[in-house]
């Protein structure tokens, strides 16, 4: 079943607390966080990208929600439906 936009941004909204308390409770737990940032210099590029999650832009967030709230957010169903044919999901 398919979560509607709101859910789905509390979702990645809540999944990425998540994650940056995991890691201010493992910097907090190895007592220094020279050492994390040492390594993290040291791991590969993609490694640091993984650890780190995908960027969120939590402004861009709150105005759109702002905005569908509001009721001045575009929809353009034909866009949305074309953009989905394009994904070219098995169904």
């Amino acid at each position: 079943m398919i979560n509607s936009v709101g859910q789905s941004i509390s979702s990645a909204i809540e999944a990425n607390r998540l994650r940056e308390g995991g890691k201010a409770r493992a910097a907090s737990a190895t007592g220094s966080t020279g050492a994390t940032a040492s390594a993290s210099t040291s791991a590969s590029p993609a490694a640091r990208m993984a650890a780190e999650g995908a960027p969120v832009d939590m402004d861009r967030i709150a105005a759109i929600k702002a905005a569908i709230a509001s009721g001045n957010y575009p929809v353009n169903p034909s866009v949305i439906a074309d953009r989905m044919m394009a994904l070219d999901l098995p169904a």
